[in-house]
């Protein structure tokens, strides 16, 4: 006897499967690099051939968001270590010596770690393209260096919400490393 699903089995079992698929994977691969994502961050979906994966950090005010974004050029691609992280804070309006930027160096696991800070108002936007003042923003970067080619990692938006995220941003980074 051949055993069908009824209507409604049949409709709970694919809106659990869409609501899976919506919230994306808990784990996930940029470069050599395995990523777990904190429980409360959330998975979404990349909004450029360029990136590799985003996740959104959402703070007590349903409003108050951060992004974080992932990259990977390949081998001897994407730019140095230096080139990046002046890249990064560049992107800030205010001169480097006014954003409080902060560079730390670190190895784990046989890999170069660098990690980025700064402060101030993020000029949000494509490269070339028009750019967006966002001010009381933060950027906390990890540059992972790998012979695959380096591993970029940024997260930006409010600086209360990035700085409350920071410990598992960087819980998520060294994890990745320590696996590696």
């Amino acid at each position: 006897m051949r055993r069908t699903l009824q209507p409604i089995t049949l409709l709970f079992t694919l809106l659990s499967y869409y609501s899976f698929a919506a919230e994306g994977p808990k784990s996930f691969q940029v470069g050599e690099f395995s990523f777990s994502s904190p429980e409360t961050w959330h998975w979404v979906p990349p909004t450029s051939s360029m990136r590799k994966a985003e996740l959104q950090v959402v703070g007590k005010e349903k409003d108050q968001k951060a992004d974080v974004v992932f990259f990977h050029f390949g081998e001897n691609s994407g730019g140095g270590t230096k080139a990046n992280v002046d890249r990064w804070l560049s992107q800030f309006q205010e001169p480097r010596e006014k954003i409080n930027a902060k560079i730390d160096e670190a190895k784990v696991n046989n890999h170069k770690l660098t990690y980025v800070q700064a402060e101030g108002t993020y000029m949000s936007g494509m490269p070339g393209g028009s750019k967006t003042a966002q001010p009381n923003s933060m950027l906390l970067g990890a540059i992972l260096e790998s012979s695959q080619g380096s591993v970029f990692v940024r997260m930006t938006g409010p600086a209360e919400l990035v700085k409350a995220s920071s410990a598992d941003f960087k819980k998520m980074i060294e994890e990745a490393l320590k696996k590696a």
